[in-house]
């Protein structure tokens, strides 16, 4: 025994002595060579947070005079109601396609097919056309089913399949403009599998495309109907709200040109074939086919008033996904596009400029980046290196601003906002990667189109409405008691090392008395990625 313990005493003072040579080491090289090169990264991260606070602080300034000045939609546009000619008859009204792409969508085929089937147009003068991409043959039974029950009403619907799912969602999409009867109509309104539009869409939608020639798309704002699901669908209804909120509105009053959703929209078949069509080079099929329409000369309109109702990824699984294509797609266009605006002649400096430089560089690319690289570890490492000056404007004053305008989009969620914070940092390393994948072409996963999935909630809350608050109470316990998942399947790695940084940096800023109290905020976002790491998130779905 005696021997042992002078044997592991001996262990614990070699390792001691090792510890002791990395602690020298370190403070030998901490200030003259990673003090300086952390600084500049410090700055360089200011410089990226200063331009988002910058164009946040545009688009807010001009959201206001946009207001002030009462420019709307109907005031910027010519809009006149539709209605049936005496002598025409209802040849008056153009003829409009409704394409429904969907994929293996067994919980919502039946709202969206039911939704498209009761929008007030003359029946002799529009197309719904369901394009069923589903592998799985009880499904593709389920939707021709469906298609034949409204068909037998006589609602003029066509169940179109394909050989294979090139393309994906572009694709099918581009094949559906390829039948005969499409050559009939002059407009094509996309709604995807969960969207429920309203009966008068069309009524609202397709009288600025008859009376503006030079516009080219009209896009509706989403109306999510499972906003209170869980916390993370509150939190992607803060982020997209002010999407819609400021970012769209912005870009349709003062450029004609903003993304386009990719649903809940009418585009005119010419623009669209002027554009070169449906391309399915990136996952942003909406957003390339919107950009090449706009090199073209032609202008979009944002209605913030016309609401279509669809349901939010409330499984993080899915949310992952969406959030990948999301991401990655932007970047790869961004870089395909880039030399063809800037060669453009059609469109002018100032809206190249804001293509390139507000909508792709900031928004799409800089935005996702500065996020996770600043907060996530720059930010943490300068408690471990006090010769670093870290500017609380920039770490905290900024960021609170930024947060506060995406607040406001949200009224109801603005006591949740530290959950966004910290629910928006985490998910900022999946947007990074997947930026960086998609901007320099890196990995398999640049052109993965995975089917965000759904869980038919639109349903749910219908049938719960009058007992919102018990069936919540409900559902949060359900998801707790659902322990089948397998552990394995559920733990994300990136997330739980990164937790596991921010645990170390905010451990060293406490025990160390750090000069700004970092370890408050670095506590607080590991166990956000701890909770995430594990999976535990969203809505849980029993096998």
């Amino acid at each position: 025994m005696g021997v042992v313990s002078e044997a592991m005493v001996q262990d614990a003072q070699g390792l001691s002595g090792v510890l002791d040579q990395l602690v020298h080491l370190w403070l030998m090289v901490r200030a003259p060579i990673v003090a300086p090169i952390l600084q500049f990264a410090v700055n360089l991260c200011l410089v990226m947070v200063t331009l988002l606070f910058v164009e946040r602080m545009y688009m807010s300034g001009v959201l206001f005079v946009v207001k002030l000045l009462g420019r709307t939609p109907k005031t910027m546009w010519k809009w006149q109601p539709m209605r049936e000619d005496v002598e025409q008859g209802n040849s008056s009204f153009p003829m409009v396609l409704v394409q429904i792409p969907m994929y293996n969508e067994k919980e919502v085929y039946q709202l969206s097919i039911q939704a498209a089937c009761g929008l007030l147009w003359p029946a002799d003068r529009i197309v719904i056309q369901v394009l069923d991409d589903s592998t799985d043959p009880f499904v593709k039974e389920l939707v021709q089913a469906e298609v034949k029950r409204w068909a037998s009403k006589g609602i003029n619907i066509k169940y179109e399949i394909r050989v294979n799912r090139t393309g994906y969602k572009a694709g099918a999409l581009k094949q559906g403009m390829r039948h005969s009867y499409v050559s009939e109509c002059d407009y094509v309104a996309i709604f995807d599998a969960d969207f429920q539009p309203d009966p008068d869409f069309l009524h609202r939608a397709i009288p600025f495309l008859v009376h503006n020639p030079e516009l080219a798309l009209v896009q509706a704002r989403w109306k999510f109907v499972n906003g209170e699901e869980n916390l993370m669908t509150k939190m992607q209804e803060v982020s997209l709200n002010y999407h819609f909120s400021v970012e769209q509105r912005v870009g349709s009053a003062a450029y004609g040109f903003f993304g386009f959703n990719g649903t809940a929209g009418v585009w005119r078949i010419q623009a669209m074939n002027e554009a070169g069509g449906w391309n399915d080079r990136t996952t942003v099929e909406d957003m390339d086919l919107a950009v090449r329409a706009s090199m073209q000369g032609w202008k979009f309109v944002y209605l913030h008033d016309l609401e279509v109702k669809n349901e939010l990824p409330s499984t993080f699984k899915a949310f992952r996904f969406q959030q990948h294509r999301w991401s990655c797609g932007p970047a790869s266009l961004f870089r395909k596009v880039f030399p063809q605006v800037l060669k453009n002649k059609k469109v002018k400096l100032w809206k190249k400029i804001h293509m390139l430089y507000a909508f792709f560089f900031v928004r799409k690319i800089l935005g996702h980046i500065v996020t996770f690289v600043f907060y996530c570890v720059i930010i943490p490492l300068t408690v471990l290196v006090p010769e670093v000056e870290m500017p609380l404007w920039g770490a905290i004053y900024i960021p609170s601003l930024i947060t506060l305008m995406n607040g406001v989009a949200t009224p109801k969620s603005l006591h949740l906002l530290v959950f966004w914070v910290v629910f928006e940092n985490v998910m900022s390393l999946h947007r990074t990667r997947a930026t960086l994948s998609g901007l320099f072409d890196l990995g398999s996963r640049v052109n993965e189109w995975v089917v965000t999935e759904k869980l038919g909630n639109v349903l749910k809350y219908k049938m719960s409405s009058k007992h919102s608050g018990k069936r919540s109470l409900r559902r949060y316990i359900s998801n707790l008691l659902l322990k089948s998942w397998k552990l394995g399947d559920r733990l994300n790695i990136w997330e739980l090392w990164t937790s596991a940084f921010l645990l170390f940096c905010s451990i060293y800023d406490f025990h160390y008395k750090g000069k700004n109290r970092f370890y408050i905020y670095m506590i607080c976002q590991s166990v956000a990625f701890f909770i995430m790491g594990l999976g535990y998130c969203g809505t849980f779905v029993p096998s």
